[in-house]
C-alpha cells in the first residue's frame, strides 16, 4: 500500500498517536506523518504510506491553509488558550474594521516571527518546551516566514467589548507559527493577544473535503475500500515539474546516474522524472558539478 492518505486529525491526539493508530488499523509498517500538529489542533494531516514516506518532507514543506480565531484582550505563555495568562487589558475596546484590515495586511508577506517558548523549536540540542517547562528562558531564533493572504472571515464594521474575537483566515508557507500571528496582529492593534481556536483546513493540495478521520479509515479498511481513499504519491509532488523520459533516459535514471542537466531543470531547483505518468526520480542541480544533475529521491517500485 503506496501513497497519501489525507487524515483528518482530531482535538486531543498527537501526530504520533495518529501514526500509531494507523499502523495497527492498516497492519503495516511504513507510515509516517507530514508535519507535527499541536494536541488541541484539529485538521488536515496527510500520512505518508510504503514508498510514499520518501515524499513526507515535500508536504512538510509545502502551503498551508489554517482558520483560527484571535482573541484580543490577553496574552498567554504558549500563545494559544492553553497557557497562563501573562498580561491582560480589561479595558472595553472599539476596533475599526478599517484598523484590523490594515493590521492584517501588514502582517501580510514575508514577517519576521520569534517562535514561542511552547514550541519543538530546538536550541542548543533542546527544544524550547523543555526549556519552558523548567521555566528556563532563553534567546529564541528569528526567523522569515511567508504569509500568502490572511482574510478576516468577519462581516462586523465595529469590533467592541473588554474582549474580541474574530476569525481570519491565512495562507502561509512553512514554518508559519498561527498562535505568533495572533500575538502580532494584537501588537499591531495595541492591545494583548492569543490564538484561541485553530483548525488546519489544507495542506498542500490536500483538503479538508479530502480527508477521512481515524473511525472512518478503521471502518473502510474493514470493508476493503480503503485504496480508493489512497492518493497517488505524485499529488505530494505537484509543485515541481513532470518530464516523461524515453527509454535510454529511463535506464541511466533507474542506475541513478549522475547526468547533463535536463533542459527542464533550467531555472529551477529540481523535477520530477515520470514513466507512464509515474514518478520514477527526483533530480536537482549538481551542488558541484555545473551543468550537471543528480538524484534526490529514487522510486524504483512506482510503477
Amino acid at each position: 500500500m503506496d501513497g497519501i492518505l489525507p487524515l483528518w486529525k482530531q482535538k486531543g491526539m498527537t501526530s504520533h498517536d495518529c501514526v500509531f493508530k494507523l499502523r495497527k488499523i492498516l497492519g503495516m509498517k511504513k507510515v509516517g506523518h507530514t508535519g507535527t500538529l499541536d494536541p488541541n489542533v484539529e485538521g488536515v494531516l496527510p500520512i505518508c504510506l510504503g514508498q510514499a514516506t520518501k515524499v513526507a518532507e515535500y508536504v512538510t514543506d509545502a502551503g498551508k491553509e489554517y482558520i483560527a480565531t484571535v482573541s484580543i484582550g490577553a496574552s498567554t505563555e504558549t500563545e494559544d488558550a492553553e497557557g497562563a495568562i501573562v498580561a491582560a487589558d480589561g479595558s472595553y475596546k472599539s476596533i475599526k474594521r478599517e484598523k484590523l484590515l490594515e493590521a492584517l495586511e501588514q502582517l501580510t508577506g514575508e514577517i519576521v516571527q520569534i517562535p514561542p517558548m511552547y514550541s519543538a523549536v530546538k536550541v542548543n540540542g533542546k527544544r524550547l518546551y523543555e526549556y519552558a517547562r523548567k521555566g528556563i528562558e532563553v534567546e529564541r531564533p528569528k526567523r522569515v516566514v511567508h504569509i500568502y493572504k490572511i482574510e478576516l472571515l468577519d462581516d462586523r464594521e465595529l469590533f467592541e467589548g473588554e474582549e474580541i474575537r474574530f476569525m481570519i483566515r491565512i495562507a502561509c508557507g512553512k514554518g508559519t507559527y498561527i498562535r505568533t500571528l495572533s500575538v502580532q496582529i494584537g501588537e499591531k492593534l495595541g492591545f494583548p493577544a492569543h490564538m484561541a481556536t485553530l483548525v488546519r483546513t489544507a495542506s498542500g493540495n490536500f483538503r479538508q473535503n479530502d480527508c477521512l478521520t481515524l473511525d472512518e479509515v478503521e471502518e473502510q479498511k474493514k470493508q476493503n475500500t480503503i485504496q480508493q481513499y489512497i492518493r497517488p504519491l505524485e499529488d505530494a509532488l505537484a509543485e515541481f515539474e513532470f518530464v516523461e523520459i524515453d527509454d535510454n533516459l529511463y535506464g541511466k535514471i533507474m542506475n541513478g546516474q549522475v547526468l547533463p542537466q535536463h533542459p527542464s531543470l533550467v531555472g529551477r531547483e529540481k523535477i520530477v522524472f515520470t514513466r507512464a505518468e509515474k514518478a520514477i526520480a527526483i533530480y536537482c542541480n549538481h551542488p558541484t558539478k555545473e551543468g550537471l544533475m543528480k538524484p534526490e529521491k529514487m522510486f524504483p517500485f512506482n510503477q
